[in-house]
């Protein structure tokens, strides 16, 4: 319904402002060191704070400024000394500018927030230079992400993360205007390995938690978009750690007409997953290969190639598992004795080619063509005999906390046999138009895609020697008139899947000043999406708009709403049983998200507010459940649900020369499953039944409840994150970095397929990792002649800390049943505290 107005707000905004746009003029040029070396991330503002940009790793800049009037800039950057220059430009002119700076005292190593430059849109932009120095178990580029407005995790195992109460698979992430896929097959972060975003690699970062532009894709939470590098000089980087380790090279030799850029990582996560519950002998073995070249044919055409290589190798023969669980009045412990073993292994092969033609400074045209391919197999025996036993209480006893008695016994047999390829081509063009008061931008893509996956799978499990079926299941007859034997779980399916489809959008981007030097921007696009598979074609119009008041405090305020259509892909077609429903439609979700934020000064430092509220309407939903990082889908478009609230962060120096955040979000998360219903039977005495509580089960009665609205199972109500760096004063070459994650309980229920009984709340997670590290060299060190450290740039050495307070997060629950049916749900808990020590040496 809302899909006309947005049709027709979008022309009469486009119009309206094309009105009142009026010029400027441009500044342009390069930051350089007295020796003129090209320096990357030096921030350029005016007076007022108004306007601001940061160079890019060419050292170039261009900032619009107010045109017939003064304009002092200031020219800042941590490792050197601070200018101010003063200009006066022509209505219109464009005029190149070059500064050198001149070093400071000592350089230190901080992540910077680069805010300013999409200040006026939803987009937060990240200097990625210093991730490394981010304490992370996994060790990914995701660790940053994870502290950003709006995105919470509770796995510090895994690089995936939730937005604004979506789901992993709702997340867009893009490598040089490419879209990446993550694995089919990875039900836990133990499996996952690397991620596909090499940091040493990285030039730029870009993140939207909602209310993203038209030439972002079909996704219905936020946007990651990645831009590799390509150098102007040679460098290069060594690391190791207790997990891997990962070198790169980049340079431009000759006339530097060729770039290349290489990273080769090595990670086993087995020294983290040693501090599990569940002890056996973990071999994990993730490594890739990733590699980024241009070349450029001339001064108007350039061709790149993005390649990567990557195979991730997890194998794992459990032992035993021992855990305690349940409540002081209820003091109860599982015990756990595996046979068996779990074998992962998934290869990634991916390549890009790039032709980027720039006929004018104003016209750039690209044509990518990519080809993505990742072999899956998950194959897994495990059998599981376990006890279940109450512990003493008495705190008098000589045995308290010792097993007091056996609430029971029983066993359970995983098994599986999973294998997957897919397979996804793509060809797209993509263009921008600059004009004086905006930009125009488009783009048209058509993918293929093919998958094969079979899929067999099944447990049993046995209680006291009872073998039990699901609750959903009816114990079968066998030939011979006796009760057959009862699979507690079992799918088998044989699926290939080929289909096309076609994408494209429009977009215009302007800005202009009203008369009374208030600055607006006005982003507004459409998408189109057609699939051949069901035949639907959705449209999806966007419309941000921007607002910089002339007040004397530095104010900005936006609004962006939206259609966020998301047609399926494979995950959503298939059901828990493995089949295939090849007429689902695209999900979809309206957002409104209307934002605020205040550049401020405290203590002689710069700080900045932001804060935003969202509403996002959702139809067409598919419901899902998810068991570690494995999202199943019930592959019907059989929901509605709703998202609404608020993200708060302040970012600064809160120590003087390094930036630091702290992150608050409210979010509440609801759907409501069409035509479910469930049934409370009760006894002769007015009691509900509860087989394995209650006495009497001699059902009399019964009652249908239709739940309507329940949780998702992304509802966080409550998420808190910090990233906090600090120096010591006298010398900066000691730093600390830490992070802080707080976020309230998901919701979980018993393993059925039944979404309304998934209203408990898993615990809060709370997690706090810290990093102490130190410069050995730098630039400025004097090394005697000959020294074999002449040729290294730095080397620092770190000392992390992982769950530096020892807290005993839950990821998820593993339910274990005793002979009267009664189920008990055991805590999974995720890693303890460990320590891990990093060398990182760059030359």
């Amino acid at each position: 319904m809302l899909r006309k107005p947005l049709y027709s707000l979008l022309v009469l905004l486009i119009f309206h402002f094309s009105a009142l746009a009026q010029n400027n003029a441009i500044l342009k040029g390069k930051v350089t060191t007295k020796r003129g070396k090209l320096i990357e991330g030096v921030n350029i503002t005016t007076s007022n704070n108004r306007t601001g940009v940061i160079t890019d790793s060419s050292g170039t800049y261009g900032i619009r400024i107010p045109a017939n009037q003064d304009v002092v800039l200031s020219i800042t950057h941590i490792s050197f000394e601070a200018q101010q220059w003063k200009v006066k430009l022509d209505s219109g002119e464009t005029r190149e500018f070059d500064i050198k700076l001149k070093g400071s005292n000592y350089s230190i190593p901080e992540v910077e927030v680069k805010g300013e430059k999409d200040r006026d849109n939803t987009m937060e932009s990240i200097d990625p230079k210093n991730i490394r120095y981010i304490p992370s178990p996994n060790g990914s580029v995701e660790a940053i992400v994870k502290t950003l407005m709006g995105v919470s995790s509770n796995n510090e195992l895994t690089s995936q993360y939730n937005v604004r109460g979506g789901s992993f698979d709702e997340n867009l992430v893009y490598v040089n205007d490419i879209e990446i896929y993550r694995p089919f097959l990875t039900r836990s972060g133990n499996q996952e390995g690397l991620s596909i975003i090499n940091a040493d690699l990285i030039r730029n970062i870009d993140f939207s938690a909602g209310g993203f532009e038209a030439r972002y894709g079909d996704k219905m939470s936020s946007v990651l978009a990645v831009e590799y590098k390509e150098p102007t000089e040679f460098a290069g980087s060594v690391s190791g750690s207790l997990q891997g380790g990962s070198i790169h090279i980049e340079g431009s030799p000759g006339d530097h007409r060729f770039t290349n850029i290489t990273g080769i990582r090595y990670q086993s996560n087995a020294y983290v997953l040693g501090s599990l519950d569940t002890d056996g002998d973990y071999r994990p073995n993730f490594a890739d290969i990733q590699t980024y070249l241009t070349y450029d044919l001339g001064e108007k055409w350039e061709i790149g190639f993005l390649g990567n290589y990557a195979r991730n190798q997890y194998n794992f023969i459990p032992k035993t598992r021992e855990t305690s669980f349940g409540t002081i009045q209820e003091a109860l412990q599982l015990t756990i004795f595996f046979e068996g073993q779990e074998v992962i292994d998934f290869q990634t092969y991916f390549g890009a080619l790039t032709n980027t033609y720039r006929p004018s400074k104003k016209l750039e045209l690209k044509l990518i063509t990519s080809a993505f391919r990742s072999i899956e197999s998950e194959t897994f025996d495990i059998l599981g005999q376990y006890f279940i036993d109450e512990l003493e209480r008495d705190l008098s006893s000589d045995d308290f906390g010792n097993v007091a008695f056996n609430r029971g016994v029983g066993s359970y047999l995983n098994h599986a046999r999973n294998y997957l390829d897919a397979s996804v081509l793509n060809a797209q063009h993509r263009g921008k138009l600059l004009r004086d008061n905006g930009s125009y931008e488009w783009g048209m893509k058509f993918q293929h895609e093919r998958i094969e996956d079979e899929l067999k799978e099944w447990d049993l499990i046995d209680s006291a020697g009872y073998s039990l079926p699901n609750a959903k299941t009816t114990p079968g007859v066998a030939q011979n008139g006796q009760q057959s034997l009862e699979l507690f779980k079992s799918y088998r399916a044989s699926n290939v899947l080929t289909s096309n489809r076609l994408m494209g959008y429009v977009q215009r981007n302007l800005r202009f000043v009203d008369k009374n030097d208030g600055q607006y921007t006005l982003t507004a696009g459409i998408r189109a999406n057609h699939w051949d598979l069901n035949g639907e074609t959705v449209f999806s119009p966007r419309v941000n708009i921007a607002w910089e008041p002339n007040w004397e405090r530095d104010f900005l305020f936006r609004f962006s709403t939206g259609y966020y259509h998301q047609p399926a892909f494979y995950r959503e077609l298939r059901n828990f049983e493995g089949e295939l429903n090849k007429d689902i439609k695209a999900q979809q979700s309206i957002h409104f998200v209307l934002g605020a934020d205040y550049n401020f000064t405290a203590w002689g430092r710069p700080f900045k507010f932001v804060g935003e509220a969202y509403y996002k309407q959702m139809e067409n939903i598919i419901p899902y459940e998810i068991d570690n990082v494995r999202i199943r889908y019930y592959a019907e478009n059989n929901a509605t649900a709703y998202a609404v609230g608020a993200d708060f962060k302040i970012n600064g120096e809160f120590v003087k020369g390094v930036d630091s955040w702290l992150n608050i979000g409210f979010l509440n998360i609801q759907e409501d499953i069409k035509n479910d219903s469930y049934t409370t039977y009760f006894n002769t005495d007015g009691e509900g039944i509860k087989p394995g509580f209650t006495a009497n089960n001699d059902t009399a009665s019964f009652q249908v409840t239709r739940p309507g609205h329940i949780p998702r199972p992304t509802d966080q109500r409550f998420n808190l994150s910090l990233f906090f760096q600090d120096y010591l004063p006298k010398n900066p070459t000691y730093k600390m970095h830490l992070t802080f994650h707080y976020g309230s309980g998901l919701p979980f229920g018993p393993p059925s397929n039944e979404r309304f009984k998934d209203t408990l709340r898993i615990p809060a997670y709370l997690r706090v990792d810290m990093g102490f590290s130190k410069q050995l060299l730098s630039e400025d060190t004097k090394l005697r002649e000959g020294s074999p450290f002449k040729h290294f740039k730095s080397i620092w050495i770190s000392l992390e800390v992982f769950n530096l307070l020892q807290k005993n997060n839950t990821l998820s629950y593993l339910w274990v049943t005793d002979v009267s049916n009664r189920q008990y749900a055991v805590p999974n808990f995720l890693t303890s505290r460990q320590l891990n020590l990093r060398l990182q040496m760059k030359f």
